[in-house]
């Protein structure tokens, strides 16, 4: 089931502040996502720079849209987020900005039908697109060329599934093996064991923020949006 297609439909330069640079928001209460779709982000842009904008929570989310809504062009909005339930997020969202144009990002739907079902509520709610939390940032960075953000001419692009489907080189995983460095490696080993980031703080003899670290460059390298997806992945 495919929810309604939503073409690009760029801001007006009316509305926009012509001193600053086109904005996205990356709403989710995960660092390392935020994290990662930043980088990605900054990475794939080839033409005019993009300011990237981030929230750990729907009320933060709220603020910083109030406060740029003259730059920003795309939301990413999790709907997993400490301060909402359901598509409660996208509804208070729409409600106070409906002129924003808002992906939603889910992992709630763990069937096909259950994603079907959230993805046509999400729609309906006037979501301009929907991307199951399956999606690799590649693949959500990919999503947001394909909308003209990054550079390059906007395409009409479908709501639903998830954008698998854009033609983008996607890394192959022992490519990005290849660039891991020794303890990366190590670590990453360790990670598909099964260990926790404190039980590979005290193998490795390093603090457990150094792990973090080294599991969020693992993520980046793999385009992957948890430990969870990269342990699936690669099994």
């Amino acid at each position: 089931m495919t929810a309604t297609d939503r073409t690009s439909s760029p801001i007006p330069e009316a509305a926009r502040d012509p001193a600053r640079p086109r904005a996205i928001l990356v709403v989710d209460d995960h660092d390392l996502v935020r994290m990662g779709v930043c980088a990605l982000l900054q990475a794939n842009v080839s033409a005019t720079p993009i300011e990237v904008l981030e929230a750990g929570d729907l009320a933060q989310a709220l603020a910083v849209y109030e406060d740029n809504q003259d730059a920003i062009e795309l939301v990413l909005l999790d709907l997993a987020l400490p301060d909402t339930q359901g598509l409660s997020g996208l509804m208070e969202f729409r409600s106070r900005h409906p002129a924003a144009r808002i992906v939603v990002l889910s992992g709630t739907g763990t069937t096909s039908l259950a994603q079907d079902t959230l993805a046509q509520g999400a729609m309906t709610l006037g979501a301009f697109a929907f991307l199951p939390k399956s999606a690799t940032l590649r693949e959500v960075v990919s999503f947001i060329r394909a909308c003209g953000l990054l550079g390059g001419d906007a395409v009409n692009y479908p709501a639903f599934p998830a954008p698998a489907a854009v033609d983008v080189a996607q890394p192959s995983s022992s490519n990005a093996r290849h660039k891991l460095t020794k303890r990366q490696l190590q670590v990453l080993n360790w990670l598909l064991e099964g260990k926790s980031n404190n039980e590979i703080a005290l193998l490795a003899e390093i603090s457990e923020g150094t792990v973090k670290n080294y599991v969020a460059g693992i993520l980046l390298q793999f385009g992957m949006r948890s430990r969870a997806q990269l342990i699936s992945s690669l099994r």
